[in-house]
This record gives C-alpha cells, sequence and structure tokens, in this order.
C-alpha cells in the first residue's frame, strides 16, 4: 500500500507540474497519471487503495467545500440571488433533455435508457469547479458581480438534483414506480443540509473560541466534524439530507461568527488540498475505464459534445435578464462544463444492477471526464483573467 501511495503522489504530481508548465490544467495530468498507473494500464495501484477509492475521493471533496464555505461571503450570495438558484438545476435539466432528444439517435438508445443516462452526465463537477472559483474569490475576479459565488452555490446542490433524478430512472428501469417523496425530498434535503451545516458552524465557532487550542487542532476537529455531517447522509437514508452542502454551509457559519479564525483555517485547507487535490483526480482517473473510452467512438464524443450546448444553453437562460456582461455570462457557460467526480462515483452503477444500458453509460461517462474535465478548466483558467473584471479590494 505504501509504495502505491508513493506511486500515486510522485506520478501525480509530475504529471500535473509538467501540464502547468505548458498551461495546461495540472488536473489533466493527475488524471493522466490516474489512467496510466491504474488497474486498466500498468496496474501499479494496490487492490486495498482502489478499494476506497470512494471514501478518499470523497475526504478531498470534503476539504474543497470546507475550503468554499471559509471564503464564501454569504452577503455576495445573497445579492446573486434568482440565477444562483436556478443554476441549481436549470443547467441539468437542459442537458438530460439533450440527452433524452440526441441518444436515441446518436447511439439507438431508449428514451428510459437516455434519461439515465442523461442522470449521470447532468452533473458538474464540484472537485473541478469548486477551487477555481475559490481561486477567483482570492484573487477578486467577478467577485463584485457574484459570479464565483453563483457557480459555487449552483455546483453544491447541482449533484443532489441529478442523483436524485438518478435514483428515480433507474428505479423505473429496474420495473419501479417514481415516488413523489422523492421530488420533494430535494428542496427537504437541502434546507435539512443548510439548517445542519448552520448550527454545526456556530457550536464549531462556540468551541473554538472558548476553548484555546494549536490552529491544527482546530484544522482536524473542523474536518472530524465534517465527517460526521457525511456519515449522516449514509448513515441515516430514510432521512432527506444533503451532506455537501452542510459542509460548505458550516464553513459560512464560522466565518460569519469570525472572520479571522475562517481566514485562519482556510489557510490550513488551502494546504491540505495541495496533497487532496493530487489523490482527488489520480484515483478519478484510475477509476476511468480506458478500455471502454477506446470502444466509445466518435459517436459519444459527439453525444457529449452536443448536449454540452444544451447546458450552456440551461446557464444562459440562468444569467438571462442579469448585469453581466456578454463575456461574463459566457465564461458562466464555460465554467460550468467540468465532469468527472459525480460521473465517476455513479457511471458504472447501472452495469452493477445488470441494466440493458449500463456498457453505454459507462462508457459515455468516461468519455465525458476526459473530454469535459480538462476542456473546462482550461477554458476558465485561460479566460477568467480577461473576461471577468478585478475587485480593486481583493
Amino acid at each position: 500500500m505504501l509504495f502505491s501511495v508513493a506511486v500515486i503522489l510522485v506520478a501525480g504530481l509530475a504529471l500535473g507540474t509538467l501540464c502547468k508548465k505548458i498551461r495546461i490544467p495540472g488536473l489533466f495530468g493527475m488524471i493522466i497519471a490516474g489512467i496510466l498507473i491504474g488497474p486498466y494500464c500498468l496496474n501499479l495501484i494496490d487492490g486495498s487503495i482502489l478499494n476506497v477509492s470512494a471514501e478518499i475521493r470523497r475526504i478531498a471533496l470534503i476539504i474543497i467545500l470546507i475550503r468554499a464555505g471559509l471564503k464564501l461571503n454569504l452577503d455576495d450570495l445573497k445579492k446573486v440571488g434568482r440565477p444562483a438558484i436556478l443554476m441549481c438545476f436549470v443547467p441539468a435539466c437542459l442537458e438530460m433533455i439533450g440527452m433524452v432528444t440526441l441518444a436515441p439517435i446518436i447511439l439507438g438508445m431508449s428514451r428510459l435508457d437516455a434519461a439515465i443516462l442523461g442522470a449521470v452526465i447532468g452533473a458538474v463537477s464540484p472537485a473541478v469547479v469548486v477551487p477555481r472559483m475559490i481561486k477567483l474569490i482570492d484573487e477578486g475576479y467577478g467577485v463584485k458581480q457574484g459570479i464565483p459565488q453563483m457557480i459555487l452555490a449552483g455546483a453544491s446542490v447541482d449533484d443532489v438534483f441529478v442523483i436524485v433524478m438518478f435514483t428515480a430512472f433507474t428505479g423505473l428501469a429496474q420495473g419501479k414506480e417514481i415516488s413523489v417523496m422523492s421530488f420533494v425530498n430535494i428542496p427537504l434535503s437541502i434546507a435539512l443540509g443548510i439548517l445542519a451545516g448552520a448550527a454545526s458552524g456556530y457550536l464549531v465557532y462556540l468551541w473554538f473560541s472558548g476553548i484555546h487550542m494549536n490552529l491544527i487542532i482546530m484544522t482536524m476537529l473542523l474536518l472530524s466534524v465534517s465527517f460526521g455531517l457525511s456519515t449522516l447522509e449514509t448513515g441515516f437514508p430514510m432521512i432527506p439530507f444533503a451532506s455537501l452542502i452542510a459542509i460548505m454551509t458550516m464553513g459560512i457559519a464560522v466565518k460569519r461568527a469570525d472572520s479571522d479564525m475562517a481566514i485562519r483555517l482556510s489557510g490550513q485547507y488551502d494546504k491540505l488540498w495541495t496533497v487532496a487535490e493530487i489523490f482527488l483526480f489520480v484515483l478519478v482517473g484510475a477509476s476511468v475505464a480506458i478500455d471502454h473510452a477506446k470502444e466509445a467512438g466518435i459517436k459519444a464524443i459527439v453525444l457529449v459534445l452536443l448536449v454540452l450546448v444544451f447546458r450552456m444553453f440551461g446557464v444562459f437562460l440562468c444569467v438571462l435578464g442579469t448585469r453581466l456582461s456578454f463575456k461574463e455570462k459566457l465564461f458562466c457557460m464555460i465554467a460550468y462544463t467540468p465532469k468527472a467526480t459525480v460521473q465517476a462515483a455513479i457511471g458504472g452503477i447501472p452495469l452493477a444492477m445488470g441494466l440493458d444500458c449500463g456498457v453505454i453509460v459507462l462508457t459515455v461517462s468516461v468519455v465525458a471526464i476526459l473530454l469535459t474535465a480538462p476542456i473546462g478548466a482550461f477554458g476558465i483558467d485561460m479566460t477568467y483573467r480577461r473576461w471577468l473584471a478585478k475587485n480593486i479590494d481583493g
């Protein structure tokens, strides 16, 4: 196992750094590193690590969302208003509509199978989007207009909506009926997540301010509370609870209670992210079944690119009527395209369920990761300085 950890760190860091040198997002190099050392190529990663790969990626995602919460100004988010709410579900809905329309024509799938595929592909990747929006907030780009805040909020809720739709569609494919409660649970899980996160954040603030403790200890304790919130979702499935939203809300609550404490904690999580990022994207790459990508052919690539047009149009509808300039709207459309973590997590579930569409869903998921994660990240990195206004105070 230790050798595998060393290989993950060295390969991820080396290829990530190489990509940055040639002005390609580092995550692309890390994903490629994961593919190369993963089970479908050189097979250098120990099976024990692959068995807990999903949990390791989850930890990295938790670190991202804590960072986001500690840096996100709730007052700025309130100014965004309607577009932030629409971003939570409109782009995903448009992308699913695009998939249901085009997949039967391009791949010869049934409408229901296309809906399952659309639900898998329709999620934006917080792992790609959130760190870049945090970078924009740190550098002051688009902050006054609320652009990174809007995308942060949307990306954290988008996954909840899409996974509920995925569950409903796969249930239909297995002969089950769609429950009305599954859709009622969407706003309920979001509301409970916000309430639990706000309460946890305030209690953490009281805890940390009441007892003098080392900053590293505070960082680890906050991470432990986040793990506890995460297990509520999986440990009590009968309770609708959006744990990722709760974790980000906890960070926001700490920031509102004590901005200086939030700044100090944020610095520690920035350091943790340096290592977590490598594990996250290398293991995403290792989960990519490269054989399926080879078999996909041009049809899967064309399908993914076409449904992205639907998604980008959905983002355009969300920001329509705002004071954002054309370039700022175009940036939002590009920033909301990357896919990686959700597709890696649920892309193989239909196959495991024995559904007829399982192989093609996994195949298109792989293609979506390989296409959109680097292209979306590259698009964000190359445009934000030119298209977004810089806050002179940031």
